[in-house]
């Protein structure tokens, strides 16, 4: 797994405007391809009359899934840059589909290419990115005398608490880089005495 990858923050959309054609691009994060071409599809539909809607996707931490697609525009002029701009902003489990309007000035193959991908990299900039980070998942086991203040000093010190059970006991999830592992041990064991349980789980990604 990658250590990690850049995203989109949010679903947005920028729009510029090049020798009177407009360009509008859409973003949005996609967790997997049909989730990208679901958004695809919407955007065709929401903008059934525009020129073109020339789309590009990546899904996957390790870029796994590279799709894209010139609808009508000369081959290798739109969906292309497009997906060579995600790719050279490192971003992952992202869709970008770009709806043009013809303006009446034909712009030229190398004028598409900086268009297309200038509208996705001012559409990122506009959007925003952000980062996240490979971690383990790990339960942390403790009585419940002790399960308030050991949920306050772990946020205190900066750690993603995910979920808290109540039961005989309190088990609480905990997301942790790999290198710091051995570190939280001793930490768990200072803090708790020695009586909380630890239980390393799978991996995911979370917000750096």
């Amino acid at each position: 797994m990658q250590d990690e990858y850049r995203t989109v923050a949010r679903a947005g959309v920028h729009e510029t405007e090049v020798n009177r054609s407009r360009f509008l691009c859409a973003l949005a994060p996609a967790a997997s391809e049909r989730e990208a071409q679901e958004f695809v599809a919407a955007v065709r539909e929401e903008h059934a009359d525009a020129t073109h809607n020339c789309w590009a996707y990546v899904v996957g931490a390790d870029a796994a899934v590279q799709r894209a697609s010139d609808d009508g525009e000369p081959g290798g002029t739109a969906g292309v840059p497009m997906l060579q701009m995600l790719l050279r902003r490192d971003m992952r489990y992202v869709v970008a589909v770009v709806t043009r309007y013809y303006g009446g000035v034909k712009l030229g193959a190398g004028g598409l290419i900086r268009a297309y991908g200038g509208a996705v990299g001012e559409a990122l900039d506009a959007v925003g990115t952000l980062t996240r980070r490979r971690y383990r998942l790990a339960t942390v086991t403790v009585d419940h005398q002790r399960a308030g203040k050991l949920q306050n000093d772990l946020r205190a010190t900066g750690r993603t608490v995910h979920d808290v059970h109540y039961g005989e006991a309190v088990t609480i999830g905990i997301g942790l880089p790999d290198a710091d592992v051995p570190s939280f041990r001793s930490w768990l064991a200072d803090a708790t005495a020695g009586t909380a349980g630890f239980e390393l789980g799978g991996e995911a990604y979370g917000d750096a």
